[in-house]
């Protein structure tokens, strides 16, 4: 059972549907050492080979060995700006298959369905496609071309929801499900009847190893035509945690941030905007934050012309700062709002309408009256009058349904789970969870942030499945 269909529980949907990797005959990579690794067993499938002697000696974006291998595989030159084909030929070996669920809350594509449709992605458009059907070439199709090699997030979602459709992904997912509880029990009360609940054609699938001793009970409740809520209960060797990062946001914690003028996500913003409850004549938007969302709203007010304030703890060159990380030529228009930041602070007019920066300053909290009030780094204090805040400073993932919140699987176990700060501890040639067999984690919780690397631990998932289930080849 996986929970999360987003790209993450898309790409091991797919793996565990028999689809096989094989180093491609003929095929050249451009990294000498693997090229000659591969050449070592052509006809060993990715998915059977040592993935640990494979990856080693990788160096790129990610800080997980696999996902560097198996993006490399796919995108051999993309990080030097090169167009070099993947290495990599897929056969479909339906009697390697591992039966398994999908369980989303929304269609397939996970967060990627709620995000404002016309936002443009941060990664390259090619970077977002998952493996064996090029999203360059799915957007051919529809007579569409990448704009300054990007893609919108509304292009991305329909892609994921073509994915797995024309792969034929789609009898593994249950979508409108949402997950309430997931723990261990012993296997011996449970009888194969109970898991009939998700299966539509209750056949034998669920028919557990002898050896297991334990399962994975997962409860939780699916929303049908009529708007019900209807329970459901399955049982599962392995269960893989793909829920992502953007459930929960981050909140400063200070006082009067639960008033109702207070938001912690962009689209409060496209509402206000849509519904003319802010304009031109307002006082000005609060945004916290210094972040590609906080940019994203920057930029929407700017685009609608509504003012400004913006205001975030760091120096405008501090290296830590994302804007300080992007290639200029690529991202012109989040260039532009760092340079916004910089031009505009309150002590000093800019060549900007309508936008006030506030460097190294903190909110300490927001009134009844809408009048916030700010902290510098020297203490000092400022007062605005404002229309609406959003605090757009981060998100956590809402691990809810584990036991103590998932906090026994992080890194650090006195701390809750952060995709950046504090990841799930996880076997980096397996990613399951080092305190709790038969649990895997993938995606944001694991570490792994952006859609192209997000794979290679989906690869690293299926390899382990397949040697449980005894469904490799000698």
């Amino acid at each position: 059972v996986f929970l999360g269909n987003g790209p993450s529980g898309i790409c091991l949907s797919y793996l565990l549907s028999g689809y096989t990797p094989y180093f491609k005959r003929d095929a050249l990579h451009p990294h000498p050492i693997l090229q000659r690794k591969l050449e070592e067993a052509p006809d060993v499938s990715i998915l059977d080979q040592d993935l640990e002697y494979l990856s080693e000696g990788l160096e790129g974006r990610s800080h997980s060995p696999v996902a560097l291998l198996f993006d490399t595989l796919q995108r051999p030159d993309t990080d030097f700006g090169g167009t070099a084909e993947s290495v990599l030929t897929w056969w479909h070996e339906p009697d390697r298959a591992i039966p398994h669920l999908v369980l989303g809350r929304s269609a397939p594509g996970g967060a990627w369905q709620s995000i404002e449709g016309s936002m443009v992605t941060l990664s390259r458009g090619e970077w977002m496609g998952l493996p064996d059907l090029l999203f360059k070439d799915w957007l051919k199709q529809k007579r569409r071309g990448l704009r300054n090699n990007r893609a919108t997030a509304e292009d991305i979602a329909q892609y994921y929801q073509h994915y797995v459709m024309k792969k034929g992904l789609q009898k593994n997912f249950r979508c409108g499900t949402v997950v309430t509880s997931v723990r261990k029990v012993s296997a011996e009360g449970v009888s194969n009847h109970t898991q009939k609940d998700l299966q539509e054609n209750g056949d034998s699938l669920w028919s557990f190893n002898e050896k297991s001793t334990e399962v994975f009970q997962v409860d939780g409740f699916f929303r049908n035509v009529e708007g019900d809520k209807e329970p459901f209960t399955v049982y599962a060797e392995n269960v893989v945690l793909a829920t992502g990062t953007y459930d929960s946001p981050t909140w400063l914690g200070v006082k009067g941030e639960n008033l109702s003028y207070v938001h912690h996500k962009l689209s409060a913003l496209e509402e206000a905007v849509k519904n003319n409850s802010i304009g031109i004549m307002s006082d000005p938007v609060l945004i916290v934050g210094a972040g590609l969302t906080a940019a994203d709203a920057v930029l929407f007010a700017h685009h609608c012309n509504i003012p400004v304030l913006h205001v975030f703890r760091r120096g405008v060159s501090d290296p830590g700062l994302i804007f300080n990380q992007l290639p200029k030529m690529m991202y012109p228009e989040y260039h532009k709002v760092h340079q916004m930041m910089k031009e505009q602070s309150a002590a000093c007019a800019g060549p900007y309408e309508r936008y006030v920066s506030l460097p190294e300053h903190h909110v300490l909290s927001f009134g009844k009256d809408k009048k916030c009030v700010f902290q510098d780094k020297n203490g000092g204090q400022k007062v605005y009058k404002i229309s609406m805040a959003l605090v757009l400073t981060g998100s956590n993932p809402n691990l809810s349904f584990l036991p103590n919140n998932g906090i026994d699987l992080a890194m650090d176990s006195d701390q809750p789970v952060n995709s950046k700060r504090n990841p799930i501890d996880v076997d980096p040639f397996t990613y399951e969870c080092a305190q709790e067999k038969g649990l895997y984690a993938l995606g944001p919780l694991a570490g792994d942030n952006f859609v192209r690397f997000v794979q290679g631990g989906a690869l690293a998932v299926a390899s382990s499945l397949l040697k449980k289930a005894n469904k490799n080849p000698p």
